[in-house]
Parts: C-alpha cells; structure tokens; sequence
C-alpha cells in the first residue's frame, strides 16, 4: 500500500497506554444462587428499585449475601455510565455502601449545611453524580454488590467499550472468526479479547495478533462488500479495536527480540482506508477522528480545490500542503471527487535500526475505489510534523575577541541529517562561515561558505549535500566580513538537526529517496518536502498532414491555377510594407520625445535630485499648451517653483509621460504635497493630469499622486491651481490601482495588435518591431493552421472537456498544445529580445553651442546681490536651518549683513553633533555659493565698493567664509556618507543594443520559413480546400485578436493585482546623464569642478 511516511529524527516523545479500564480490587463474600444483571470483573451488580431507607437497604442487601457499592473507581465509573445509555436506570437514584471511595472520581455534592458522620451516599447516574446528604431516612433504590460471580448466574449481559462481562477465553477469537459478517457480535468479541491480552502475560502472541487484525479487517471489508453505512458508535469501535491491538503489540514485553511485522501496520491504514470509504457519503467534506493513538483527518474535495490545500490541522501542530493545481492537475484531473485521508500517529508503528522518534504521518488520496498514486510532481509536497516535548537547544555565547573567530564542533553520525546552526551577534555585522571536515577551516581549506546578515538572518542550513554524506567532525568558523570590530561583541550558538524519511513499502525500510528537509524547520516543528507518493506515466502525440518536400518544384508550377494562398500572402505583406512605412516615420517622431528634461531653472549648486513623472490623460484634448510650474512640499522643507518645460520638445501632450528632473538644495524628507499650476496661455490650455510620480534619486523612494482631474477654466471644477497629497501605501498597493495601470499599459504595451497605434512613450520596443513581430506572429499561426487543417478524426480518441453538445477530444487538445509549442517560443523570444535591448543614451554634443552659451555671464555689483540674496532665501526655506529670510539687497553694506547671515548658518552647522544628508547637503549647497561668490568677486573691480578697504574686506571675509564651509562639508561628509545606492534586482535583464540585430534575423528566418511552408501546403490542398482554409483562418485571427490578447491582458493585470505588486518605476542611464549634467553646471557655477 502506498502510503507516505515523513518523520523528524531529533526529540523521543513518550506515549501513553490502551483505552482499556484499569483493574479494581477483587471482593470477597458468599456465592448465592441468585439471577445477576451485570456483571463487571467478576463483580455482580443488582440495581434494587425499592422504595428503603439507608438502613433498610443496607439490611435487604446483607440478607442477599452482598454489600451497598463501597468503591467508585475511574473503570467502574465508566462502567456505571454505559449503563445509563443503555437501560432505563437513568431516571433514579441508588443508595450507596459507607465511606464511599474512589480514584479520579467525580466532585461529591453536599446537601444540606452540617455534614456529620451519620451522613450517607447515594448516586444519580445521568448525570453521573455523587451525592452526600444527611437525610438517610430518604426511601431510595439500592446498589447491591455481589463478589466472586460466575458466569453461569449471568441472566443479561450489556457490554460496553469500557466494561467487558466474562465470557469464556476459550472461544474469543473463535466468536471473531464466526462474526465476520455480524460487525456488531464481531466487536464484541474483539473488545473482550483486547481486554484479555492487557490482562494476560505474553500477549499478544504472534499468532492471537495476526489472527485479531485479520479478521478484524474481514469484518471491515465485508461492511464495505454489503454497502453498509456504519452509525458513528460501530466506526469508533472499529478504530478503537485496530488501535488497540496496534498499541499492545508495540508494547509487548518481547518487542526487541520479537518485533512486529510491518503488515500490522499497513493493515490498520487499511482499515482506516475502508472506513474513509464507508463514511464518506455521510460525511461528504470533512471529518476528524481522534484515537489514543492519534488523529485521522478526512475530506472530499473536487481536484482542483487540492491546489494548495492544507491537509490536517496547524493547531494541532502536524498538517500537509499539497502543491498547486498546475502541478497536480495531470495526475488528479481526471478525477470528479478525491478523498484524502491524514493519519497522524504518536510513536513509529516500524521499528528499525533506523532511529526514529517523534510524530509519523501517513497521507491516503483515493476516488472511493482505488488509491490515487503521485510521482515525479514538479511542486514539493509540504509536511509539517511537531515535537509537542521538544526541548529548547542550549545556547552557547562566545566573546569574540579582536581579529579572531568562533569555532564549532559537530559531530555527524548520520550521513543524511540536515543541521541548521544560528550564530547570532549582539550587535549589526556581517558574518562569515565556513564548513570543513576533520580539521578547522581556514583561508585555502572549507568545502561550503555563506555570508550571514541581519536582513538576511543569522542561519545557516546544512544539508547532507553540503556535508558530502559523510559521517565525522564537521568545524564550522564563523568571522567578522567588512564589519568594524567593537569591545563585547559577543555571538549566540545553538544548533538542532532535522531528517525526513518515509516508508519504502517494497523495500520495507525507511528511505530518504524524494524527501529532504525545508528551511522553515524550527526545533519544535520539521518541515519535509517531498514530490512523490508512488510512480506512473503517460504520452501521446498527434502528427500533422503530411507533404512532400521532394515536390517542391511540382507544387510551385501549379501557381497559375491555384493562387489562393498566394494571394493572401501578397495581401498581408502589401499591407504589412504600408504599416511598416508609416510606424517608421512615427518611431522618428516619438524619439525626439521621449527624452528626460532637465529642468533650466534649477540652482546651479543644488545637487538633491528628484525624478517627477506627469502622465497626462488619454482623455480628448487632454494635452494642454500652457505653461506649467510644480512645487514640492516635504516634511523637511519645500523646493522652489519650477516651470516644466522643454526646449528641445513638446510636453504635455495626450497620453504623454513626460519625466522632469528636478534639484533641490536639500533633502525635502518625505514628500507629502504637490502643486501644479498652469497660466492658461496657448491655443488649447486645459489639461486634464493622470498621475504624477516623485521618486528620490538618493533613497529610491518612490511618491504616487493619483490626480485624475483636470486643470481647466472650461472643465472640471474650473481651477488651474491645484495641491495634490501624497497616496498612501495601501492606496499604491490596492487592487483598482495596480489592476487600472496594469490593463491601461497591458492594452498600450502587451497587446501585440492594439500596441502599434499608441504604443508607450518611453518604450524600446518601437512601432516598427511590433508591426514586424505582429506580421511574424501571423505568418507563424497561418504556416500552423494549415499544417494542422482538417488531420483525420480519430474515432477512438477520449474525450476530454464535454458542456451539453460541444466536446472537446484528446486529438484536439493535443493540437492545440503543439500548436503553441511549435509557435509562442520563437515568437515570444523575438519579442523579449526587442523589449530587453538597452536603448542607446547619445550624450549631448557641446559642438554647436556658441561661444556666448558657454561664456559666463558678466559681473555686477547688482547680479551678485541677486545671487547671495537667491542662495540665502533657499537656505532659509528649511525649518532644520533656523535662518530668517534677508531683506532685499540693494548696496554693498547689504552683502556684509548677508555675509554675516551666512557665518552665522555656518556656525550653526558646526555645532550639530549629528550628521545627516540634511547637513551634507546644504553645506555643499553652501560651498558651491560661496565659491561662486568669491569667484565673482575676484573678477570684480575694487571702484564698485565704496573704498578700496570695503572691496578687501568683503574679499578676505568671503574666502574665511569658503574655507569654513568647505571644513563644514567635509565633516559632515565623513560622519555621514552620502547614500549608498541599493543594489536592486532589475526587473529587466537588459541585452546589449546589438542584440537588436539578432532579433530581427530570428524574425526574418521565422517569417520566411512560415511563408514557404504557408504557400506549399497551399499548393498541395489545391484550390477548393484552399478557399476553405482561408476562410477558417480568418475566424482564428479574430479570436487572437479580440479575445485571447484581450483575455491575456487582463489576466495579467489580475495576476498583478491579486499579488499587490505596482508597477516598478522606471530606471536608465538617462537618468545618471541628467544628473551628471546638473553636476557639470554646479562645477561651472563655482569654479569646482569636485563638487
């Protein structure tokens, strides 16, 4: 039978005994020739329904020969109580013996106030209660024991699980064999037998145990053979009794010199496997068996809901995840229903010299008929068995000193376990560790390495790859790796090991073929992960039409008579040539536009950079001609107003994304605001914005600012100032966001047809690469189509899909899927290498600028007021900066308050102890004004001062102002680097630009091959099938086009919004060349071209 064992080999846990009652003592008294009712452990209990005082009870029972019931003990509570389900004593109360007593009894109830030594007992049976009352007057039945009863005064019997009569031990398994086909007289035969091997040294015998089990099943198949529906009593008892005999043979005294075969256990899983068929249609979804030991868990399930179900139950610690549907569905979609049954048991039902020890855990999955095997599935099945006793692995801390590393010591007995080792720091550092066998590691000798973080977490997981299967000591080193040491750095050690293994039934042995351990493993719970439960296969092929290569020539001189096919084809490549001409002249058009701005008002000296995004709408005239400013606002500060415009470029116009970059003389912290104004000049001034982005070049912070309005006199709300907030994280991540954006640019993007007329702006895959792989993708399907066109029917072929009167065959489906083998790859690689060339970044010539562009402008008295006053107000905007706006300035003495503003700022940057990007950047922002300022100075003439003393001292005070600030920002700059640019997975692999001409051949070889084969089958159809075809070609080319494209897009879009992932900002070098030229204006703006 094949079941899935998983098992963790760390912890032992303990298990407890049978369900059996335990033993009460024997009484003694005389043997009187009296009919009893029940019987429990030789023990004669007459139930007397009088109406007596206590005394008189006590009398009429003495005179009887026995005694009021003096012992309440956990079995014969048990046993009181199934006589209450089962007779008609429930309803009355029974005088009781004195000084009544018991092990685990019930809680006693009290009536009245004083209790004495006069007080008496009786009993109510439902609810089973004790009760102490000092009223013995009361008339009650009585509860007569009579000691040392044989079998033959016996009148009636009623058995319970808990309360076995005497029968003859002679004639149990006999009565079992002999009520294989009556379940009822079968499980009682089966519960006394039980309860006489507990009782009986030596047992189970080998042959009393093989005997039980056995016909224990028959009488479980027979149930199954007649169609019987078990009630919930005869299934508890069924389990209770395989249960049973499983826990005595694992627990017989002569288990180590006599074990037990590995049938005993495979046959209990059988019966469970027949019980889950019995009860699944009473209980058609799920159900939980609990025994003493373990737990069964069962449920019935349409095979595409197994995708990613969780078997079992996580609160109670053991459960399995079965892998997807895709990696399931050829192997159980076949199917209508699936049961699957979970057993979990407490201790290993096969002992071997394998030492296995914790929880065991079988998984059935069967269609009511047969048992379903899986193999080879390409998603691991996950199990996740707990250690209810496991105990905490011992940490070890290790001071770890200056220039030295930590050493451990593992000693491998078992060539397949896996260990999992944490090193811990007290502190933020990178570590090394290296694996060696037999001698420490060093530089030159380990056989594994890794690298442990923060980020990525302090463990390591060793597998027995990694430890090569070998048995031995194993040293881990673990070291410093670029991390600064610092006194008391201390690391935390512990280690625990894990192994999965599961039953190899042929082999019967426990293997580790398919099975290893996850890395979601803790020291309480192992994960296993395994891609089997059993081994099978299957194929099938279906061949297209045949044509003869060899009568290429023949085929070819039919062409005056049969030019259906050619026809078509010089229709497509006529209209294909005019397209191809008109997304060439449009691609020229989109290049000029799809450049980054680099904003001209931006300061020369403010080197903080932002990206901003516009997305106008694609709503009609939604471009707009006006002149458009943006401001931003943070939580640090707020940058001036900038005008977004482009000299070399239209902006703004329908459907557009504009990018813009932006300089900041500091970091504005998180941008919370945005303010966009426009003056409603130009013919067409309304615009109506989409969305605005601003992403921190620094930080990689990303800001979305959902707008969707319009800026207009004429719509909308009729304002052309608006602010805009920030969105929040939730919004950005919400599922109408991501699934908008994503059907928006799906439809612009990854519609292949819909693409070529408003492909996206910033896209390499241009017009004419689409229309190329569009006509590629055609001459692909009708070169298929035509191969596969009207092949022979196969009467015999299954069928597969059926809704009312359409049917879908095995032939078919088959068709369909070589088709998109034979088409979708070469097509789909020829896209993805358009899409993935690296666009080609022209840096900007300086050739044609005139001499006058690149000579400064001249210096005034008036233009350098201009540019201190300009530098000081931007300062001042910070809240950080504790600078107050200067007043206009208009003479000479104005420039040395100014200057005296600005040492005192710079002052106030020495005496920040902490450093940030904030200080960074606005002493380097500082810097590169005053060395403007001195530069201008310099080339300034002394008659502009009003004495030659005023020009020297206004000089000298300039240059201790520029050699502070350059203190100031060096400082600064050591404590607190400038941001270090995450090293990000792109989520393009860019190809280098010449990858565009191996793209364009696979294309031309693919198309010319399509057309060459189009043309011949054509040929060899002749005319009339010819005509056919083409009219069954034009109904695939609709469905591509206006369903299946459509139905990808939005599949996509719903994939990506399901998983909350936005779409990721873009990123190219175009941007590291805008941000090089800012720097080149700082370098020429103050002189220093190191700024």
């Amino acid at each position: 039978m094949g079941t899935l064992l998983q098992i963790f080999v760390f912890f032992c846990l303990s298990v407890g005994f049978l369900f059996l009652p335990e033993n009460s003592d024997a009484f003694t008294g005389n043997d009187l020739s009296v009919q009893c009712q029940f019987v429990f452990r030789n023990v004669c209990f007459e139930f007397v329904r009088g109406s007596e005082t206590w005394s008189q009870a006590r009398g009429s029972c003495a005179n009887r020969g026995g005694d009021l019931l003096k012992v309440v003990n956990s079995p014969i509570q048990m046993f009181l109580k199934n006589i209450s389900r089962e007779g008609n004593t429930s309803n009355f109360t029974w005088w009781l013996g004195e000084g009544v007593q018991g092990q685990h009894q019930e809680p006693t109830t009290t009536e009245n106030a004083e209790v004495s030594k006069e007080n008496c007992t009786y009993i109510k049976l439902d609810p089973f209660q004790l009760i102490l009352t000092s009223d013995c007057n009361q008339r009650r039945g009585s509860l007569c024991t009579h000691n040392e009863w044989s079998a033959s005064n016996t009148k009636n019997t009623m058995v319970s699980s808990h309360a076995i009569r005497s029968r003859p031990k002679r004639t149990l398994l006999s009565d079992m064999l002999a009520s294989v086909t009556k379940i009822d007289s079968l499980l009682l035969a089966a519960e006394e037998e039980l309860l006489r091997m507990e009782r009986t040294a030596d047992e189970p015998t080998n042959q009393n145990r093989d005997e039980f089990i056995k016909y224990l099943l028959l009488g479980t198949v027979r149930l199954l053979d007649d169609s019987i529906l078990p009630d919930n009593d005869t299934v508890n008892k069924i389990i209770k009794c395989s249960t049973g005999i499983l826990l005595l043979s694992m627990n017989k005294c002569d288990i180590k010199t006599n074990p037990n075969p590995t049938s005993l256990f495979e046959q209990v899983l059988e019966i469970f496997r027949i019980i889950s068929e019995l009860v699944v249609s009473k209980y058609p979804q799920q159900f939980i068996i609990r025994h003493p030991t373990g737990i069964i868990y069962q449920s019935t399930r349409r095979p595409a809901e197994l995708g990613n179900a969780v078997l079992g139950s996580e609160q109670d610690g053991a459960f399995i995840k079965l892998p997807s549907f895709a990696a399931l569905k050829s192997q159980l979609g076949g199917y209508d229903s699936i049961t699957s049954q979970m057993a979990i048991f407490t201790k290993n039902p096969h002992p071997t010299d394998v030492h296995i020890s914790g929880t065991v855990c079988s998984l059935l999955l069967s269609n009511n008929k047969k048992e379903i095997h899986l193999s080879d599935l390409s998603e691991m099945v996950e199990i996740f068995i707990p250690y209810p006793n496991a105990s905490i692995p011992m940490n070890s801390t290790i001071v770890l000193e200056k220039n030295t590393k930590a050493l451990t010591t593992i000693n491998v007995s078992d060539p397949d376990v896996t260990i999992f080792l944490t090193v811990e720091p007290n502190a933020n550092v990178a570590l090394v560790l290296r694996l060696s066998e037999g001698s420490p590691p060093n530089d030159t000798y380990f056989s594994n390495t890794t690298i442990l973080s923060l980020t990525e977490g302090y463990r390591w997981m060793i597998t027995p790859e990694m430890l090569q299967h070998t048995r031995g000591v194993w040293y881990i080193e673990s070291g410093l790796l670029n991390s600064s040491w610092e006194p008391g750095l201390t690391l935390r050690i512990n280690s625990f090991t894990a192994k999965c293994v599961y039953w190899d039934v042929e082999k019967e042995t426990w293997s580790t073929y398919g099975c290893q351990v996850g890395d979601k493993s803790t020291p309480e719970r192992t994960q296993c992960l395994c891609n089997h439960l059993t081994l099978f296969g299957s194929s099938f092929f279906v061949m297209p039409n045949y044509v003869d290569l060899a009568r290429t020539a023949e085929l070819f001189s039919t062409l005056s008579e049969n030019f259906v096919v050619l026809a078509l084809l010089c229709t497509f490549f006529g209209l294909y040539l005019v397209t191809l001409l008109w997304a060439c002249y449009s691609d020229r058009r989109a290049r000029s536009k799809r450049k980054m701005t680099l904003l001209e008002d931006n300061h020369p000296g403010a080197q903080y950079n932002y990206l901003i995004g516009v997305q106008t709408g694609h709503r009609k005239n939604a471009g707009t001609t006006a002149n458009v400013t943006v401001k931003l606002t943070g939580s640090d500060g707020e940058s001036d107003t900038h005008v977004l415009t482009d000299p070399d470029k239209p902006v703004f116009e329908r459907g557009a994304v504009d990018m813009f970059l932006l300089a900041t003389p500091f970091p504005l912290g998180e941008v919370r605001n945005l303010r966009l104004q426009h003056d409603n000049s130009g013919g067409r001034p309304s615009w109506y914005i989409n969305k605005v982005t601003v992403q921190d070049l620094q930080t990689r912070q990303v800001f979305h600012f959902f707008c969707n309005c319009w800026l207009s006199v004429d719509h909308g709300d009729n304002m052309t100032k608006k602010t805009f907030n920030a969105a929040k994280n939730n919004e950005v991540a919400s599922f109408r966001n991501i699934f908008q954006t994503r059907t928006s640019t799906g439809f612009r993007d990854e519609h292949i047809w819909v693409s070529i007329v408003d492909p996206p702006s910033r896209s390499p895959f241009t017009r004419a690469q689409r229309v190329s792989c569009c006509m590629s993708l055609l001459l692909c399907t009708m070169a298929i189509n035509i191969a596969f066109w009207n092949i022979p029917i196969k009467e015999d072929s299954p069928v597969v899909f059926e809704f009312g009167s359409m049917q879908i065959t095995w032939q078919e489906l088959m068709v369909g899927v070589q088709s998109g083998l034979l088409m979708f790859p070469i097509n789909i690689l020829i896209i993805t290498i358009f899409r993935s060339i690296k666009p080609r970044v022209i840096s900007k010539s300086h050739k044609g600028d005139s001499e006058a562009s690149l000579r400064p402008p001249s210096v005034t008295i008036p233009s350098i007021l201009k540019d201190t006053e300009e530098m000081i107000s931007m300062m001042s905007i910070s809240p950080k900066n504790k600078m107050s706006e200067t007043h206009r300035l208009e003479t000479t003495s104005d420039l040395s308050y100014a200057l005296d503003m600005v040492h005192d700022f710079i002052q106030l940057m020495q005496g920040e102890s902490e450093s940030d990007p904030h200080w960074v950047y606005c002493s380097k922002f500082l810097l590169a004004g005053l060395c403007h300022l001195l530069m201008c100075l310099e080339k300034l003439d002394e008659r502009n001062f009003p004495s030659p003393q005023d020009y020297l001292q206004t000089l000298n005070t300039t240059n201790i102002l520029v050699r502070k600030a350059e203190m100031v920002f060096s400082s600064h700059l050591a404590y607190c680097p400038p941001p270090v640019k995450k090293r990000k997975k792109k989520a393009t692999c860019w190809l280098p630009w010449w990858c565009v001409f191996l793209g364009w051949f696979l294309l031309l070889s693919i198309s010319g091959i399509s057309t060459f084969f189009t043309l011949l089958y054509g040929l060899d159809y002749g005319r009339a099938k010819s005509i056919k075809w083409v009219m069954s070609l034009g109904l695939s080319l609709f469905q591509s086009i206006f369903i299946l494209q459509p139905l990808k897009v939005l599949g996509i879009a719903v994939f990506f919004a399901l998983l909350l992932k936005p779409v990721a900002v873009e990123e190219s070098e175009e941007i590291e060349q805008l941000k090089l030229e800012q720097q080149i204006k700082c370098g020429r703006y103050s002189g220093r071209h190191s700024l």
